[in-house]
């Protein structure tokens, strides 16, 4: 890979390298939130930067001048790298550069990520949680079904979903709330209604589209890189209590739609191809609208860390509790597109699908609590001698995720959040 340096000055380590270059939307106080693209510890802000006349040639002024990204993402993959190839030479030092911005005021330009409030980058129209990892599946299976075959018939022929709540999807560092619903007890004859007490989370990650579908068109799998903008780290946060009495026999419902946490960094697929490879094998063969050529898998490494409120107040570091890779997911991004509209439903700029649970083959590679405590019979042990089956409230959880190979580093920075206690 070529190196390539920033004249804005780039941590060591830091996820948001010159290759990199997410894109996100920030607001500053109580002013109106900008578009931005991550450099360093800084936001090069992209309103500053159409309304200078940088982008011109490339798009209208207005795709960059609103709160959202969804005008950018309907414009499609070949704007979509044009301008990230003129933002890096805008920020690049070597003879491949795009000087003019370095010859403005600069501090117009750019903003400290300290100094800014990230705020969802896209207006999310629909969001759709899938099961894709074979590892997370059988667990589940075994928990569940201890006696039988631990995956379902279908799950081998067809990626499973659901269909999630889009307008509980908020950003890194908001609080999340310990939801109420019904829950039947083990040997109880009635359920009963209150808090949950088996507060879940799910490490996963999603992709972002555009620029869409007509209703009635699906997209071929062949097609799907025209519809995939970048990756978001996400966190279905589950209520497994909730879940388990209400998901028969339609799936999940309030046990999943009182949030989802994701990363306010949005990975564009172009920064990640360095990290592409070769996706598991697939058997039986899927049938011929699954079949996916190409470098699907990614990657990405991905840790979990864990803060408990005692943990906070004795001042100990948060624990890793997981750590696994996106890399063995049994079904692909570009599968999961072609079947959530094979049957011809319209996929609009925006829109979230997340991959469902990401596990590894060990179980310190486990993406969610129900499969890392074995449903709570394993309890993890934590620093200051505090034991976790399921989430209390205080606990602060932090996903984290990145691709490095040497020097050349892609992270997607954090999705976090802190459970506080029901109403």
């Amino acid at each position: 890979m070529p190196h390539i340096e920033s004249w804005i000055p780039v941590p060591r380590g830091s996820d948001f390298s010159i290759y990199n270059l997410p894109y996100g939307a920030f607001a500053r106080g109580i002013g109106a939130a900008h578009l931005g693209v991550a450099i360093g510890t800084q936001i090069l802000d992209l309103h500053a930067l159409a309304s200078a006349g940088l982008l011109d040639d490339i798009c209208d002024r207005g795709v960059f001048q609103q709160p959202t990204l969804n005008a950018f993402l309907a414009l499609g993959r070949a704007v979509w790298r044009q301008t990230r190839l003129r933002i890096a030479a805008l920020l690049r030092t070597d003879d491949a550069a795009d000087g003019r911005l370095r010859a403005l005021d600069v501090s117009k330009f750019f903003v400290e990520q300290s100094q800014a409030r990230m705020v969802v980058p896209v207006a999310i129209g629909d969001y759709v949680d899938f099961y894709s990892s074979m590892q997370h599946a059988t667990n589940l299976g075994k928990i569940f079904r201890p006696n039988g075959e631990p995956l379902t018939e279908n799950w081998r022929h067809l990626p499973i979903g659901y269909h999630g709540r889009a307008s509980t999807i908020v950003i890194d560092g908001t609080p999340v709330m310990r939801p109420q619903g019904q829950r039947k007890p083990p040997g109880s004859s009635a359920p009963t209604f209150g808090p949950s007490t088996r507060l879940d989370i799910e490490l996963e990650i999603g992709f972002i589209t555009g620029p869409g579908n007509r209703l009635g068109h699906p997209i071929p799998a062949a097609k799907a890189r025209e519809h995939i903008f970048g990756l978001v780290l996400v966190n279905d946060w589950s209520a497994r209590d909730i879940q388990a009495w209400e998901y028969q026999p339609l799936g999940p419902f309030l046990g999943k739609s009182f949030a989802t946490t994701i990363s306010p960094w949005i990975v564009p697929l172009d920064a990640l191809d360095p990290f592409a490879l070769t996706p598991p094998v697939q058997q039986p063969e899927p049938l011929p609208y699954l079949q996916a050529h190409g470098r699907w898998a990614y990657d990405i490494h991905l840790e979990v860390d864990l803060q408990s409120a005692k943990m906070r107040k004795a001042g100990l570091a948060p624990q890793t509790i997981s750590r696994t890779n996106f890399k063995e997911m049994y079904w692909t991004m570009a599968q999961q597109l072609a079947h959530v509209t094979i049957n011809g439903t319209a996929m609009r700029p925006g829109d979230l699908y997340a991959s469902g649970t990401i596990s590894g083959s060990t179980p310190e590679s486990y993406g969610s609590f129900i499969e890392l405590t074995w449903n709570g019979e394993r309890p993890l042990e934590l620093a200051g001698g505090e034991r976790r089956a399921f989430l209390e409230d205080g606990d602060t959880v932090t996903l984290r995720g990145w691709c490095e190979a040497g020097e050349y580093r892609v992270g997607f920075g954090r999705a976090s959040g802190t459970i506080s206690p029901a109403r």
